[in-house]
């Protein structure tokens, strides 16, 4: 059994909070420097330009990426064989999530009493946690700031399963038309198909830490995550939805077995702006 300590925890989610509001992915960045030799539309290529001025400011001058620093978004993979001591798991990570914003000096955008008084918690927390006990001794944390306007494109139905493969592209095209520049474009595409309601949308939002250019392992959802981005391209949104050939960097599927009623699809929108960080402790 190995042991971690609470504090070792709560160190690791505020630094991720305050580097994932100022450094963007190498690959999300690449993605983007490769997509401007590509981009079709001479005004596209003016915001893609705008885009890597933004992100290069950010990185020199310690100011965040967007000024919405979003929902603190953590992905716990628990090792078994790991004990954590010295305190509560999602206490340890709500208290990094308050330092970072703290220290940080990141906008603070969590509301609580959703529904009526919306009060601003102050300090970001708490935030939205999933934990997943898997093998071994090692606890890997992942934290994405997830901006509002592209989490608020979020979709989700369920379809007859004679819809098949073309409903989930259709879905997808749709729910990416209809975002039109709300999730600020270019894209990365998390979708989830299969499972349950909260399965398919959870599936879709963690899909969102894979690096761009990855594909499945499984063949038939890889030639799927092809297929998507092709499509979702040919919209012609383009960056920031001015038009143009670059609509999404990526698009990755996620899949689990469903019932043989169902069909389920959810659709999670990452801005170009594609903040996340992930360490191993």
């Amino acid at each position: 059994m190995r042991e971690i300590d609470a504090a070792t925890i709560t160190d690791a989610v505020a630094k991720m909070a305050i580097e994932a509001a100022h450094f963007l992915p190498e690959d999300v960045e690449g993605a983007i420097r490769s997509a401007r030799g590509t981009e079709k539309s001479p005004l596209g290529v003016q915001i893609i330009d705008e885009i890597l001025e933004n992100a290069e400011i950010a990185r020199t001058r310690m100011l965040p990426l967007c000024q919405d620093t979003g929902t603190a978004v953590v992905h716990v993979e628990l090792g078994q064989d790991v004990h954590v001591a010295g305190g509560y798991l999602i206490d340890a990570i709500n208290e990094g999530i308050r330092r970072g914003y703290g220290e940080g000096y990141l906008r603070k955008s969590i509301a609580a009493r959703p529904f009526s008084a919306r009060t601003n918690t102050s300090d970001n927390t708490p935030g939205v946690i999933h934990t997943e006990i898997v093998p071994g001794e090692e606890m890997h944390l992942y934290f994405m700031p997830k901006g509002g306007g592209c989490e608020n494109m979020s979709r989700y139905q369920n379809f007859l399963p004679g819809a098949g493969k073309q409903a989930v592209i259709d879905f997808v095209c749709e729910t990416v038309d209809m975002s039109g520049g709300n999730p600020c474009p270019p894209l990365v595409i998390g979708v989830g198909v299969g499972g349950t309601a909260e399965k398919a949308m959870t599936i879709a939002k963690h899909s969102l830490f894979r690096k761009i250019g990855s594909r499945h392992a499984d063949p038939e959802v890889a030639a799927l995550e092809d297929e998507l981005l092709d499509a979702v391209n040919a919209l012609g949104v383009g960056p920031q939805a001015v038009g143009g050939s670059t609509t999404a960097l990526d698009v990755f599927v996620e899949t689990h077995p469903t019932h043989i009623t169902a069909l389920p699809v959810a659709v999670n929108i990452q801005c170009h702006s594609a903040r996340t960080k992930h360490v191993v402790l």
